[in-house]
């Protein structure tokens, strides 16, 4: 299949918020598909300050929006949260991240994991594992390697549930 020949509707970036470590990606909607732009994760500095781990989210944050010009956004909202000792630095990332895609006037729209696994699998409860092999399967990847880390895939699935949700009207998008 030949990007190229086929419309490109909008582009989404997806996010999975962290203080060590966001996962991003970037689909475009084409006619019936997704097929994936790129995808990777900020991998923040542990040595450095909470201050300055959140600077280096927001620095590469910016690159990555002015490298692929997303039209809209969909982040993993915090919903419930086993750890408690990194709720709070995980918030202030999720805060950093709102901010900056705010900056660049994009649309955000904000999914609880429960949303995430029922538009990508049906089913709210569902595995890392099934979340995983159902969006590998609805991505189109043009020979790209399927993503390692968690946290990447998770933004994988954010951005198709994004581009899935009836909030995200693909018509604005979509030129006349």
């Amino acid at each position: 299949m030949f990007l190229s020949t086929i419309m490109i509707i909008m582009r989404i970036l997806g996010i999975d918020p962290g203080i060590a470590i966001v996962g991003y990606s970037l689909i475009d909607v084409c006619e019936d598909n997704y097929c994936l732009v790129t995808s990777g994760s900020i991998q923040t500095d542990k040595t450095k300050t909470d201050a300055g781990r959140l600077f280096e989210i927001a620095n590469d944050l910016e690159e990555i929006i002015k490298k692929y010009q997303p039209d809209t956004a969909g982040v993993e909202k915090l919903y419930f949260f086993k750890n408690q000792k990194t709720i709070i630095p995980v918030a202030q990332a999720r805060g950093v991240i709102m901010m900056v895609l705010e900056k660049y006037a994009i649309n955000t729209v904000e999914y609880t994991p429960i949303v995430v696994k029922q538009t990508i699998t049906g089913y709210g409860r569902a595995s890392k594992n099934e979340v995983a092999d159902a969006v590998k399967n609805m991505v189109i990847r043009n020979e790209k390697k399927w993503p390692k880390l968690d946290d990447t895939v998770d933004s994988i699935a954010i951005a198709v549930c994004h581009a899935r949700n009836i909030q995200c009207d693909i018509s604005q998008y979509v030129s006349v």
